[in-house]
């Protein structure tokens, strides 16, 4: 693996859509008592459920810490593969590599600097040291050249790409103080551009009301193909929601994308409101230098963030009457695939769902450009 300064813009390299086909899925296995509750076990079987649902469809390989190889190896199919590996906590979408593809169908990644969303201004907590060196490490995995970028703090749930040159992000998050606070806005823009390429990005305000990555953007909408988004949202003006989702629908309704086209918004509802209930809270552990999770806290959970992968769709259930209406939105935009809600609550008590668990590596295919084509 050669460590690269170029960007992948100048080399020809671009961050496809979540929807085109995938070489494999990465993992990391919950571990972490102050995140997780009851020692992470219940968290423990929620993530089988889900790498389980995925393998039917493409490889999945587990990541692990060394405490809990020989149980996880055990507990797993033999299907998917299980990798030691050190980290901090289980969220391989915000920690791990970031991969971008040529149309030769080579892919190489992308290592971002990763400081648990907000480092010591609001991170959720410390140290992080062993997260940020995962990237580099999937890299390695998947014999990928890797893109450093360590003096740019950028988590995999913030960004939506359609693959098309086109990018979704929320101000919340991306302009946070505890991010890139030294940067502005349009050279935040210029390095978004250069590192995934894009041309266009779509600035939405906000995501889910308290949501405490500082509203991802992958929590509030996400690209179904290119020139249609699904989005969180709900018709009670007295929730805080409504304005967040207004206001994202306005934007994304009145500009167009990167090639020109008008974008079709597909609204999801959001679930009932929720709360961590005092058994919930008191299954987890209380340290310092980590975020409290109490009885009452709001849990921000969301339809949007669910996973494509080859030939389905793993979407979150809550047990509550907006999870058959989510389903059946899916169903209809997803004809080509298997739509399979699993039930989640247990990764939403630790801040995220299936989408934050989850990283796809691209599939090595030639893409055919247009003087291709004509022959």
């Amino acid at each position: 693996m050669r460590r690269l300064q170029s960007t992948p813009e100048q080399d020809g390299y671009y961050m496809p859509g979540e929807f085109e086909p995938h070489a494999r899925t990465y993992m990391i296995w919950p571990q972490r008592t102050d995140t997780w509750r009851m020692g992470a076990k219940p968290a423990q079987k929620v993530y089988t459920k889900i790498a389980e649902a995925i393998v039917d469809f493409e490889p999945v390989t587990m990541l692990v810490n060394e405490a809990q190889y020989q149980f996880v190896r055990s507990t797993l199919s033999s299907q998917i593969k299980v990798v030691e590996m050190s980290s901090n906590d289980a969220w391989a979408r915000d920690v791990g590599a970031t991969f971008v593809i040529n149309h030769k169908g080579e892919i190489r990644g992308i290592d971002w600097r990763f400081n648990a969303w907000g480092g010591l201004v609001d991170g959720l907590y410390f140290p992080w040291n062993l997260d940020d060196q995962i990237a580099k490490k999937m890299c390695d995995l998947e014999n990928a050249d890797c893109y450093s970028m360590k003096r740019f703090i950028l988590e995999g749930g913030s960004i939506q790409v359609d693959g098309e040159g086109t990018l979704i992000v929320t101000e919340s998050c991306l302009l946070s103080k505890g991010r890139n606070a030294n940067l502005i806005k349009e050279q935040i823009e210029q390095i978004l551009k250069d590192y995934l390429g894009v041309s266009h990005i779509i600035w939405l305000q906000h995501g889910i009301y308290h949501d405490e990555t500082n509203e991802h953007v992958d929590n509030m909408c996400a690209f179904v193909r290119p020139g249609e988004v699904v989005l969180a949202w709900t018709d009670d003006r007295e929730n805080p929601q409504y304005g967040y989702s207004m206001d994202a629908f306005e934007r994304l309704t009145r500009t167009t994308d990167a090639k020109g086209r008008k974008i079709t918004v597909h609204k999801v509802p959001i679930p009932e409101a929720m709360y961590m209930t005092p058994e919930e809270s008191e299954g987890i552990d209380k340290i310092p230098y980590a975020k409290k999770r109490v009885s009452g806290m709001p849990l921000c959970g969301s339809y949007i963030n669910f996973y494509i992968c080859n030939g389905a769709i793993i979407m979150p259930k809550f047990n509550v009457p907006q999870d058959e209406q989510a389903a059946a939105i899916y169903k209809n935009l997803f004809p080509g695939r298997k739509i399979i809600p699993i039930e989640t609550r247990e990764v939403l008590l630790g801040g995220g769902n299936i989408h934050c668990i989850t990283q796809q590596v691209p599939k090595r295919m030639k893409v055919l450009n247009k003087s291709e084509l004509k022959k």
